[in-house]
């Protein structure tokens, strides 16, 4: 099933059932980084603001939200919207699960003028309701000692003598660290200003839902998340304010 909505994202939120979503993948606009043609004049914090609490309302309980976001820089400060976003989220009564790190594998060349290290990364904020109710992890980071038996070694406690547990035999793969490298790009492809890569929205999607359940993107852009729901078979509802955009995602969520 798929639902797609070419809407306000506040008022159509409001419009959804109450506890039905199992995970929101989205990515709000930042600041003031982006124009969205003219549509991020009506964006600010007593919109963002209620736009969490709607999607507390809409999650299911053991439900996810992946939040990806940045901040801008105004007048040399960054202005650090996105903790002022995550710990409101925990307000309305998300749980903060994860803080995760999207690094960009491209970037542009550093600025002087700027007088800092060139940012490279996004936040990828998790929150649940709850405890969350699915983790499949993403299991690509290779083990040098796979095959091998672990001693039991757990660690120390807090009196630093060391913990003893069951011996473990490695497997060939760990799961995934929380920062997760992707390339930038698709700008181009699918006119659209800010494009987080297939394979991100992917990799969250496996992680915390399942064949079926129902995935939301209420900042659906050009319909990334859409694509990859459609693709991995789980249910589908985007929201878009701007109906340019909304074209672009339909069209890609269609040829899925």
């Amino acid at each position: 099933m798929v639902q797609l909505i070419n809407d306000d994202a506040l008022i159509a939120l409001t419009k959804l059932e109450e506890n039905s979503i199992d995970l929101t993948v989205t990515s709000p606009p930042y600041d003031n980084l982006r124009t969205y043609n003219g549509n991020n004049a009506q964006w600010g914090e007593p919109v963002w603001k209620s736009i969490i609490e709607e999607l507390y309302t809409v999650t299911k309980v053991g439900g996810v939200v992946v939040w990806v976001v940045g901040d801008a820089t105004i007048k040399g400060s960054e202005t650090g919207t996105s903790f002022k976003q995550a710990l409101w989220a925990m307000e309305c009564g998300f749980n903060l699960h994860d803080t995760m790190i999207w690094q960009k594998a491209s970037v542009f060349a550093y600025d002087p003028r700027n007088m800092r290290y060139k940012s490279s990364f996004e936040y990828m904020f998790v929150f649940t309701k709850g405890k969350a109710n699915t983790y499949n992890p993403v299991k690509d980071e290779p083990v040098k000692s796979a095959g091998k038996s672990s001693d039991g070694n757990r660690g120390r406690d807090a009196s630093g003598k060391k913990r003893q547990g069951k011996k473990l035999v490695f497997n060939d793969f760990q799961d995934r660290y929380n920062i997760w490298k992707y390339s930038v790009g698709g700008k181009k492809e699918h006119n659209h200003p800010a494009i987080f890569p297939d394979k991100l929205a992917h990799d969250h999607i496996i992680s915390w839902s399942n064949e079926g359940d129902t995935v939301l993107d209420c900042f659906m852009g050009s319909g990334t998340t859409g694509k990859m729901a459609n693709q991995l078979g789980r249910n589908f509802i985007g929201i878009e304010l701007d109906s340019t955009y909304f074209e672009i995602a339909k069209q890609r969520i269609e040829h899925a």
